[in-house]
């Protein structure tokens, strides 16, 4: 049965889905070890209990082999048996095993609870630590499936897999030690069955880790695809994608479920392999005690306990290897959530600081993938004070320009600057204190108004919010709320609009205070009148800053003092509206059709 071959499914596609890495062997070893050092005292108080409830479960085998040699040796009466104390001593046997198994499992759970509470725990940090960029990057569906899927299947094997295999590892290990100690000539019989045990586990081991690697990849381009696609649901509507939609959620379930059928495939071949050893070890135990019974090497009453203590090694066994396969499915879940951990933080220089205000792009070469740059050549220059708008068709780059002067991302070649210094050698910290970004993608914390301003400078006195918000026209809502900057938003709270929720990431950024900013499509979400009103009412604030905008509502370039023109990746014009105007170019006939 071993030498089946395997159900057909494609290796490619799940094994691509990850854009966050997975935990190389020695960062899963060294967290492992980082866990047991941090739960160690919880650890050897679980093997210690254990080892106390084995020893009174292998009291009973041993209390029948004794009954059973006596007997055999001649003794006639019951009372020369002494049975009273031999049921006493059995009866305080098992309440020890039943107080002790209690504080078993209840260790066992403790311990894994805290186990798990530490894993998400080091998860969320790590992951809020990282670069900007390579969060951005690595996308919804694999983020989504590492916290919910791989924490998940982490759970069971935190809670029961860690305490229950070491319980069946010590477990075994003392039964195994009660047998030679008990009738040692019988010890060497249950390793007739090592071999059967050996050769089935290293088939199942050798293929299991990278079978069950990819179908966990599998399941993230399942949850790629459909969060892509219920997120676009709109998108999908309007350009009619729905087939193609479907059709390529269809391909990835039909990878990943691939992928499921194997792993059962190879559990299949496991389990009748394990069923086997545990015949074979209670089979071998009785054939060679039974001859050594007939040769006078060992009497029957070793016979008896060895075979009851043979039988129990079928719990044990099963328990380790059982749970030995669920660690496989974990060990995948515990790699791809520690595998940020291979990602170097965002920690920069210290001594690496700008000694200007003046922004500084030169011969800046940056792409998503390698060999495809979406800039290329791209040289720049900002300098303080200055509102730089950026325009150009929708793909052409200005976004992804934005966020490189931003310092979210690092140029694959060429440098950006701040002041002098490069802002990829940089403390993130650093760079957010200089220069900030606001999106198109606003979100409203779970918490009051208050919380969610302060997000920008926790020690921001109450007037201070009321002027954030009075600065970006929101202090009209806002002071209509019933209980104004105490009142509940976000999920459950007070559901606020787009708009309102845009107005809130301004208003942290009239707290946070950076000299420069970098504004991509930051008032899309409100209509073209209250835009223009808002941008005005922003100019005092934004008096004195530098400020880089992404727009496509052209009045936003007509009030910059410097505009540049990017179209496939490059700047193609640089200059005032007026002189962009003059040379009748790409801008000039942006400008036309826009003003009519």
């Amino acid at each position: 049965m071993i030498g089946v071959a395997p159900p057909a499914y494609d290796p490619a596609a799940p094994t691509t889905a990850n854009t966050l890495p997975i935990g190389a062997p020695a960062t899963v070893r060294g967290y492992v070890r980082e866990l047991y050092r941090r739960h160690r005292r919880a650890f050897l108080l679980l093997i210690g209990v254990n080892t106390v409830s084995v020893v009174a479960s292998m009291v009973g085998p041993y209390l029948l082999g004794g009954l059973i040699e006596d007997v055999t040796a001649g003794a006639g009466a019951l009372r020369d048996l002494h049975l009273e104390r031999v049921v006493a001593v059995f009866a305080l046997a098992l309440v020890v095993q039943a107080v002790f198994t209690r504080q078993v499992r209840l260790r066992g759970a403790m311990l894994g609870e805290r186990m798990l509470a530490d894993l998400r725990e080091d998860f969320l940090v790590r992951s809020v630590g990282l670069p900007p960029g390579v969060l951005e990057r690595a996308g919804t569906g694999d983020l989504l499936s590492r916290i919910t899927t791989d924490i998940d299947r982490l759970a069971n094997a935190m809670r029961e897999a860690v305490p229950q295999l070491s319980i069946g590892v010590v477990w075994a290990a003392l039964l195994i030690g009660g047998l030679a100690v008990t009738a040692p000539p019988l010890a060497p019989a249950v390793l007739i069955a090592v071999p059967v045990l050996v050769i089935g586990c290293r088939w199942y081991f050798k293929r299991a880790p990278s079978a069950y690697r990819s179908e966990a990849a599998g399941y993230a381009a399942v949850a790629a695809a459909l969060a892509e696609t219920v997120d676009a649901g709109r998108t999908v509507e309007a350009h009619r994608l729905g087939d193609r939609r479907v059709e390529l959620s269809e391909r990835r379930v039909k990878e990943w479920t691939a992928w499921e059928r194997y792993t059962l495939y190879l559990r299949s071949v496991l389990f009748p392999v394990i069923n086997a050893v545990h015949v074979l070890v209670l089979l071998s135990v009785l054939l060679v005690g039974g001859v050594f019974v007939l040769q006078g090497w060992i009497d029957v009453g070793q016979l008896t306990t060895g075979a009851l203590i043979a039988q129990m090694l079928v719990d044990p066994v099963g328990l380790i290897l059982r749970w030995y396969d669920e660690l496989q499915v974990a060990g995948v879940s515990l790699a791809r959530l520690v595998g940020v951990r291979d990602i170097e933080p965002d920690a920069g220089d210290a001594s690496v600081r700008p000694e200007g205000r003046d922004v500084h792009a030169d011969e800046v070469h940056f792409g998503y993938r390698e060999g495809v740059d979406v800039l290329r050549r791209v040289s720049l220059e900002v300098r303080p004070g200055t509102r730089l708008a950026l325009v150009g068709p929708s793909g052409a780059g200005k976004s992804t320009l934005g966020r490189l002067l931003a310092g979210i991302y690092a140029p694959r070649t060429g440098q950006v600057t701040l002041g002098g210094a490069e802002l990829s050698r940089m403390q993130a910290e650093r760079v957010r204190s200089h220069v900030a970004l606001v999106n198109q993608e606003h979100h409203v914390f779970v918490g009051s108004l208050r919380d969610n301003l302060r997000l920008a400078r926790t020690d921001a006195e109450d007037a201070e919010l009321w002027a954030a918000l009075g600065a970006v026209d929101a202090d009209g809502w806002a002071q209509g709320l019933a209980e104004g900057l105490d009142t509940e938003v976000g999920s459950g709270g007070t559901a606020l609009t787009p708009a309102q929720a845009q107005q809130i990431a301004l208003a942290r950024l009239v707290l946070a205070d950076p000299h420069t900013l970098v504004l991509d499509e930051a008032t899309s979400l409100l209509d073209p009148r209250a835009a223009r009103h808002l941008e005005r009412s922003l100019a005092q604030v934004l008096d004195g800053r530098t400020v880089v905008a992404i727009a496509h509502r052209l009045h936003t370039a007509h009030d910059a003092d410097v505009i540049a023109v990017v179209e496939g990746g490059r700047i193609r014009e640089l200059g005032s509206h007026d002189e962009l105007v003059a040379a009748d170019g790409a801008y000039a006939a942006l400008w036309r059709s826009w003003h009519g």
